[in-house]
This record gives structure tokens, C-alpha cells and sequence, in this order.
């Protein structure tokens, strides 16, 4: 399988600790997909700084592809400062006008957006017009077979709402949670249940695969032919729930097309967000046992 996540690349920054991991959900899901056993690229930009360079090392080391990964000087490399609550949930200050605002386009790109089996993308990198024409771009020149996932992630106020109908038009799957399927809803002017809404989403827009998490309390997938609803896995204890969603979204790409079916890729899909639950990082080593077969 060959993957791309394209978007932001940036640092998580805790605030109590002082420690930093490497973050942004296309960067995450692409680690967690290498991990699944894909040939994983990821698509932004980063400042020629330290923190850059760093970056780069580290997501190569995580065996991702940085060949798309491009340097600026004009910018500097992304940085979200976190603090983590008592119950492990995690609150953003995301600093603006950051390298991955101004991801370039090129004949190179395109070229390689025609050869993908799967690319994962947000509402995020979109917040500058600069990132949010590459991105568009990419998704136009990506073939009919590609799964292409709408990791919707909306994040305090960097989204509009022609944003988001502008994906939903080029996406093929969505994956949403329930703080933000309400606000979808609203938008595309749709009433109903959880399930009515996403079933509305996935015909508006002609979905191959619907994903809704709940957090702790598990997700919802559909197909066009099925549905299924599965608890979260079990977690002894949680050290921080940053990139818990992104290794759900990783696993269920990687299942889904390998053929599984929905009840065994939501269990897979949740045993592996509650390990990722249990590390700091949000873009832990999986047990041999979690990874896809």
C-alpha cells in the first residue's frame, strides 16, 4: 500500500512537562500506517531551523518518506502547545502563520498523487489559502481507486464552512467525531441521529467509508453495505489521549483496504487507539500483536 498524509507537521509542546513530540494528524497517521506495514510519505513544510530539522529526522526515523517534505525560510516549523487535563484530554493553542500554512505545489507532487492507494487529509492546513490550493490540488490528481479520508478535525476557529463542503466534495470517506458531526450537520442542513446524519453525508457526497468516533466510549464505521458499532478497547490507564484518533484513522485505513470487515477493523481499530492512550507520544512502536496482518 502506498499512503500519503498531507498537512501539518508540527510539535506538541506540553506545557507542564516542557517535553515535545513530533505531531499533526497527517504526519501521525502516516508513522501509524508504516507501522501497519505501508510504504508512508508525508506532504507539508517545515522552517530551515532547528525544530525543523529535527522534525525531519524524527519522522524519517519513524520510517516515513520525506521526499515531499519541503524547507522554508521564510517561515517557522509549526508548534502546538497542549495542556493535558485530569482526564487525559488535551487542550490546543496552535501558533499561526507556521511553515505547513504554505505547503507549494508541483509537477512532482502531482505525479505522485496519481500512484496512491490511500491519502489522509483536514480542515486544518487548510486555515491559509496557500496550503488549502496544494491540498486541493493533490486531491484532484489523486486516482478514482484512491481512498481519500477526511480527517475533518476541526480545531477552535481555523475551518469555514466552504472549507468543509469544498472536502466533503473531494474526499471518498470521512472520519469525524461526535463533538464535530453536529456542526457538519448544521452545515450541510441535516436533522436526525448520529446515524441519519452520517448516513446523509455518506450518499450526499457518494462515501466508500464513514468513520465516528466517540472517544472513550468506542466508534461507529459504515460501508455502503454495512455498519458497525464497537466499545473502545481497554486501557489499564491513560497517559494522554493526543494521536489516540490517528492511530484509529491509520488502522482503519489499512484494514479497510486489505478487505476486512467493519466488526473486525473497529475492534482492531479501537485496541489500538487505547495502547496509544497509554504512551506519552502520540505515535508510539505498536506490539507486533496490534499491527495489521
Amino acid at each position: 500500500m502506498k499512503f500519503a498524509g498531507i498537512g501539518e507537521l508540527l510539535w506538541d509542546m506540553d506545557v507542564k512537562s516542557g517535553t515535545r513530540h513530533l505531531g499533526g494528524a497527517p504526519g501521525n497517521v502516516a508513522v501509524h500506517c508504516h507501522s501497519h506495514g505501508a510504504e508512508s510519505h508525508v506532504i507539508s513544510k517545515l522552517g530551515n531551523d532547528p525544530l525543523g530539522n529535527e522534525a525531519e529526522e524524527n519522522i524519517r526515523e519513524h520510517g516515513v518518506n520525506t521526499e515531499f517534505l519541503q524547507k522554508t525560510d521564510d517561515f517557522p516549523t509549526g508548534v502546538v502547545e497542549i495542556k493535558v487535563g485530569e482526564r487525559g484530554i488535551p487542550e490546543y493553542e496552535i501558533k499561526e502563520n507556521a511553515a505547513w500554512d504554505h505547503i507549494s505545489y508541483s509537477p512532482e507532487i502531482n505525479a505522485f498523487a496519481g500512484d496512491l492507494d490511500a491519502v489522509c487529509f483536514g480542515s486544518l492546513a487548510q486555515r491559509h489559502e496557500h496550503s488549502r490550493a496544494s491540498i486541493q490540488s493533490f486531491l484532484k490528481a489523486t486516482p478514482p481507486s484512491c481512498l481519500k479520508v477526511f480527517d475533518i478535525n476541526l480545531r477552535l476557529n481555523y475551518y469555514t464552512e466552504e472549507t468543509i463542503l469544498q472536502s466533503l466534495e473531494l474526499a471518498n470517506a470521512l472520519k469525524i467525531n461526535d463533538e464535530e458531526l453536529p456542526i457538519v450537520a448544521s452545515i450541510s442542513g441535516l436533522r436526525g441521529s448520529d446515524e441519519d446524519v452520517l448516513r446523509s453525508l455518506f450518499e450526499m457526497y457518494s462515501l466508500r467509508l464513514g468513520i465516528l468516533t466517540y472517544g472513550p466510549k468506542g466508534a461507529f464505521l459504515m460501508d455502503e453495505n454495512d455498519s458497525n458499532f464497537s466499545p473502545a478497547g481497554f486501557a489499564p490507564h491513560i497517559e494522554s489521549t493526543v494521536g489516540a484518533g490517528d492511530s484509529y484513522t491509520a488502522t482503519t485505513i489499512m484494514d479497510f483496504l486489505n478487505g476486512k470487515s467493519l466488526s473486525e477493523i473497529n475492534k482492531h481499530a479501537n485496541d489500538v487507539a487505547s495502547y496509544v492512550c497509554t504512551k506519552k507520544s502520540a505515535t508510539p512502536s505498536l506490539p507486533d500483536e496490534l499491527k495489521c496482518r
